[in-house]
């Protein structure tokens, strides 16, 4: 579902590796439902860390589908004032963060902008943002390239990734 009388479907995904991000991770999720309606939340994921300076310790990863009618800017600042208000810093690309709230897709916009970009542009080449999705909407397709998660996620595999089966919402 892309946008309803009730709202945007926007997919959120959600990560941390300093502090504890289990704790982040669950605070970001119920604090999502001050945004709109929580509509789903993936499984609970470790990663391995991608990019970014080395010796950084693995990820938490999960997903969150939104029913918002925040349009696509003001979602996006709110979602950085969540990762403030959890501790974030910006100093470097891809460092360790004790909260990390990515814009995925926000129905089928297509923004390209300084400040934001839809769909998010490398959502489609990380297994680690494709996993918990999958658990979401595996048929949610690229809104410019048409493919799947579910797709994109048989090209990329699961090195890496590993799903965690514990549950980590109260």
């Amino acid at each position: 579902m892309s946008s309803t009388d009730a709202g945007t479907d926007a997919f959120i995904a959600l990560g941390a590796n300093l502090g504890d991000p289990l704790a982040a991770l669950r605070r970001a999720a119920t604090h999502l439902g001050t945004l709109g309606q929580v509509v789903g939340v993936s499984a609970l994921y470790r990663t391995a860390p991608v990019g970014g300076p080395p010796g950084q310790p693995d990820y938490l990863n999960a997903a969150a589908q939104l029913r918002t009618t925040l349009n696509a800017g003001p979602l996006l600042a709110a979602l950085h004032e969540l990762e403030a208000a959890a501790g974030r810093e910006r100093h470097e690309r891809w460092e360790a963060r004790t909260l990390d709230l990515d814009l995925i897709t926000h129905g089928d916009l297509i923004i390209t902008h300084a400040s934001l970009t839809l769909p998010h542009p490398r959502a489609w080449d990380r297994s680690f943002v494709l996993a918990p999705l999958n658990d979401l909407n595996p048929d949610l397709r690229h809104p410019i390239t048409g493919e799947t998660v579910r797709t994109a996620l048989t090209r990329l595999g699961m090195d890496g990734v590993q799903r965690l089966g514990v549950p980590w919402l109260p």
